[in-house]
């Protein structure tokens, strides 16, 4: 199974609205595993400006965009690139949105829903009501992302595709994985994104530490007494 962990960044937030794409970064895995291959490109955005927010988040200035390539002048290297892969973002959304506009202005076909993995979405089902932004999950699966002072597309890939394989279950369940979906294609059940329900959570040697404070837990006790007698919290203290 062939996967391409990708993300970008852009002169915006709004590609309905003139915003480009101005670095594009991707990483190749095969089995789960990281073959060494990436795409990586910083591109002009042809006389669209950088917007002053996007500019805070990513660090990227027009002027050093002035002698970049087109993203026409990369756009079949990138194709290439991702061949019949399938492509890995989080809040892919947002990325496969800007890539389609790019590719509508080039009349290039947009890429298919079916081919894309949202670790957004695996993140919210695997984590409910938590936080679920990438530095979030780096620091939940203690993934080392002190380096990432500003938002650039190849580094992102490289934390996300960490964080991909932990959403999974982790390296070594990960390889398991690979095998039983491959036995599943092979007799004609499931299909290629049939693992993601059935992963096996890993179990821990020892137990986390306690992350509440005393005064939390004495503040969450005062507010289970108003609750009345009938509350189902009562019957876990």
């Amino acid at each position: 199974m062939r996967e391409i962990i990708f993300d970008t960044e852009t002169t915006g937030f709004r590609p309905e609205e003139g915003e480009r794409v101005i670095e594009l970064g991707a990483i190749e895995y095969i089995n789960r595993v990281e073959t060494g291959r990436t795409f990586h490109e910083y591109i002009n955005p042809e006389g669209r400006q950088v917007d002053p927010g996007a500019f805070k988040v990513h660090g990227i200035s027009n002027e050093f965009l002035n002698d970049k390539k087109t993203f026409g002048e990369i756009a079949e290297a990138f194709i290439e690139f991702v061949g019949d892969g399938l492509l890995v973002a989080h809040n892919a959304s947002f990325d496969i949105n800007f890539l389609n506009h790019e590719y509508a202005r080039l009349k290039l076909p947009p890429v298919n829903p079916e081919k894309v993995i949202d670790t957004l979405e695996i993140a919210r089902r695997k984590h409910p009501m938590a936080p679920n932004s990438l530095d979030k999950l780096c620091e939940r699966y203690g993934i080392n992302n002190k380096h990432r002072n500003f938002h650039g597309a190849l580094l992102d890939s490289q934390l996300l595709a960490e964080v991909y394989i932990e959403l999974l279950g982790g390296r070594q369940t990960s390889l398991e994985l690979v095998s039983n979906s491959e036995k599943n294609e092979e007799s004609g059940i499931g299909n290629s994104h049939s693992q993601y329900s059935t992963t096996p959570k890993p179990v821990r040697e020892t137990s986390l530490p306690e992350r509440l404070t005393g005064s939390e837990k004495s503040a969450h006790l005062e507010f289970v007494q108003t609750l009345g007698e009938n509350a189902i919290w009562k019957k876990y203290q």
